[in-house]
């Protein structure tokens, strides 16, 4: 943890040198290209659209505070003819604390550029998050909490989000509490079960059940519009 914490430390410094710039950015996709000459001014829009976000730079464009949080820096080996060959993972997770959140991993001989690929692949997983008050003991109608109970699995471990009044706080442990704050959810229940030990599945399985709230409410508004039309 202390190397996470260097790490950490010593990128953030690196990151305030040479902050993102939307004028020396050269789109690669005609998606970029639309979010530079601001056609496109809102992640939501993307969202909407269905497409998939291919650079990195449009995330940064378009959530400029997005933060980031290093869970874990694993050493890990593979077997070749020769020898083994180690390299780092990294597991990460961002997000804006306003309902936009992404889980990542990079893998390198070094630390600072796995760090800086798990970055990378955690801001192409963006997911929307859907906040509300969906706990019957406070129904306050603002959005600081899920709205529905949602399910979660990676590997072994499995996750259950439920909504909890307002001041409770997030009751989870603290790969949980990592990813929901960066998402912007300031109060749930947590369950867990399997083997919550493994870092990288756990997160994964936290944000499974936060899009699956996604798909649920898709769909809903789907049915809707079909009933509508008929």
């Amino acid at each position: 943890m202390n190397l996470a914490k260097n790490m950490r430390n010593r990128r953030d410094r690196d990151d305030r040198a040479e902050p993102f710039s939307i004028e020396a950015w050269t789109p690669k996709t005609r998606m970029g290209e639309m979010v530079k000459n601001k056609e496109i001014t809102s992640i939501e829009d993307i969202f909407k659209m269905g497409k998939p976000i291919k650079e990195v730079e449009i995330i940064d464009a378009l959530l400029p505070n997005i933060k980031d949080s290093v869970l874990e820096i694993a050493s890990v080996q593979r077997m070749t003819k020769n020898n083994r060959k180690a390299k780092y993972r990294v597991t990460v997770v961002v997000g804006d604390g306003n309902g936009h959140v992404g889980v990542g991993t990079g893998k390198d001989v070094e630390v600072r550029p796995a760090i800086t690929s798990a970055i990378k692949d955690a801001k192409m997983n963006i997911i929307p998050v859907s906040c509300s008050c969906g706990s019957w003991e406070c129904n306050c109608k603002t959005n600081h909490s899920l709205p529905m109970k949602a399910v979660g699995r990676c590997g072994s471990a499995y996750v259950i989000l439920k909504p909890a009044p307002r001041g409770i706080g997030v009751v989870a442990n603290k790969i949980i509490k990592q990813v929901v704050a960066l998402a912007g959810i300031k109060d749930v229940w947590s369950f867990t079960r399997g083997r919550t030990r493994n870092i990288y599945n756990t997160a994964m399985a936290t944000y499974k059940a936060l899009e699956s709230i996604n798909k649920i409410s898709n769909h809903d508004a789907l049915k809707t519009e079909n009933e509508a039309a008929a």
